[in-house]
């Protein structure tokens, strides 16, 4: 008799509204994650409801409406359509969860029990190409809590990071190919950044992982862990695929709180950009699957903005892979190949 699995989509989350309680609410949790800033509890406290919270959840609030939809925030739109997508390619009842805000892992949990009466194995795909402190582990160190203090009877299993798995940089390559179409300069991948320390955090050699410049280049057991590796293997894994010459991309990252986060900084790259010749940019966002603050704020608005008050002429982001049709073929092919005894995809 076949075992009955259900899956659960993992995501970073979202306020449950625009009004500036709920955003604080959500920063608080988010940010008090000693995953995302890592210093000891009483710091982090003070630093984040002290400081950060007070002066970013008002900001936090408009920017949030200038992409909210009828049908709420982008991020858990998308992860809904998702959910909807994949359920039709896949036999097991599918829902989804949150690191932060609403759903919850549990909720995602009881309802997979009422759904799937009986229910043996859950499938949680953490929605995070690369694997990063703040991300990939924080979800899934989560989704382990959530599991064992209620004490469910199934079992819970995760797919492992995808940066490199053949049918993403397919489904990537093809969500890219029809912007390559139009003329442009320049490709900018650009990336979530993440505090150096993580990186070193993370390294399970304790030596590798920005000890020289080229490290990322140098094969080592840390970059399994490594999101700066995984995030230059995309890069070079897509324009491979998309035959994009060198010196016809880049890399950047966003998103940067503070001092010692990875270099080259995207907003930085765009100001300078122009006066180097590149006036048509392209820009994606590979470390998200489904477009939100960072991608339709951060890169679609002020992105765009700073790029072209700095000479840019056109600029055009491409959209995350959200519910394109090969990106949900493949999340339904991986369940299918566990499913089915290939353990390739799944985090040991």
């Amino acid at each position: 008799m076949a075992v009955k699995k259900g899956i659960v989509l993992m995501n970073l989350g979202s306020p449950d509204s625009t009004e500036v309680k709920d955003v604080r609410r959500y920063l608080n949790e988010f940010l008090m994650d000693g995953k995302v800033i890592d210093y000891p509890y009483v710091f982090r406290k003070l630093l984040v409801s002290g400081i950060i919270v007070p002066f970013r959840a008002p900001k936090s609030a408009e920017a949030y409406k200038t992409i909210w939809t009828k049908e709420g925030s982008p991020l858990i739109v998308f992860t809904k359509q998702l959910q909807s997508a994949l359920q039709q390619k896949v036999t097991g009842p599918v829902e989804i969860a949150m690191r932060y805000g609403n759903p919850s892992p549990n909720m995602a949990f009881d309802n997979l029990m009422r759904l799937e009466p009986g229910i043996e194995e859950v499938i949680a795909v953490p929605l995070y190409p690369h694997y990063a402190m703040s991300s990939y582990e924080t979800a899934v160190e989560y989704a382990k809590e959530c599991y064992g203090k209620k004490k469910y009877p199934f079992k819970l299993t995760f797919i492992k990071p995808f940066y490199n798995e053949k049918d993403y940089i397919n489904a990537m390559a093809e969500n890219i190919a029809s912007f390559l179409q139009q003329e442009y300069d320049h490709i900018l991948f650009s990336y979530h950044g993440v505090p150096g320390r993580h990186i070193r955090k993370s390294d399970i050699t304790g030596s590798h992982c920005l000890a020289t410049a080229d490290c990322c280049e140098v094969n080592s057991k840390a970059h399994a862990y490594c999101y700066r590796h995984q995030c230059f293997e995309t890069t070079k894994l897509i324009t491979k695929a998309l035959n994009i010459p060198t010196g016809k991309f880049s890399i950047s990252f966003q998103s940067r709180l503070g001092k010692g986060w990875l270099e080259p900084f995207t907003d930085i790259r765009l100001e300078e950009m122009p006066k180097e010749g590149i006036r048509k940019l392209l820009i994606i966002c590979p470390a998200f699957v489904s477009d939100c603050l960072e991608t339709l704020e951060e890169i679609a608005i002020r992105g765009k903005e700073t790029f072209l008050q700095a000479g840019g002429e056109e600029y055009t982001m491409i959209p995350c892979l959200n519910v394109h049709p090969l990106w949900v073929s493949t999340l339904a092919g991986w369940v299918k190949e566990y499913a089915e005894g290939d353990q390739h995809m799944v985090l040991t």
